[in-house]
C-alpha cells in the first residue's frame, strides 16, 4: 500500500501566498503535487524525508530534541542554495512549501 503525505497548514498557507494549491501528489515517491491555474507543474518533497513542517510536529511530540526544525531548515537550504531560488522549478516549490 503506498504511503501518503499529509499536507499541513504551514504548506497550504505558503501555497496560498504563492498563488497555487498543493495536492498530495499522485507521482510515485513524492509528497505533494503543486498546481497552477489548475495545470500540474511540480511534484516535490521526497516521500519518506522529513521537511520543516514534519520536524516541528516532531519536536512537539518530543520525538526530537527542540531546536532540531531550524537546523535540519538551515542545512536543507545551504544545501540547495544553486537551485531553490530559481522561480518556477521543483526546487523553488520545494524551498517555499516545505522549508
Amino acid at each position: 500500500m503506498a504511503r501518503t503525505y499529509s499536507i499541513s497548514s504551514y504548506t497550504r498557507a505558503r501555497a496560498r501566498a504563492l498563488g497555487v494549491t498543493v495536492k498530495p501528489s499522485t507521482s510515485k515517491g513524492k509528497k505533494i503535487d503543486v498546481f497552477k491555474d489548475g495545470k500540474k507543474i511540480a511534484s516535490v518533497g521526497a516521500l519518506g524525508m522529513m521537511d520543516y513542517p514534519s520536524y516541528r510536529r516532531a519536536e512537539r511530540m518530543g520525538q526530537v530534541p527542540k531546536g532540531t526544525a531550524d537546523k535540519r531548515r538551515k542545512s536543507y537550504k545551504a544545501r540547495h542554495g544553486k537551485y531553490r531560488n530559481r522561480r518556477g522549478t521543483p526546487s523553488y516549490y520545494a524551498d517555499k512549501l516545505l522549508w
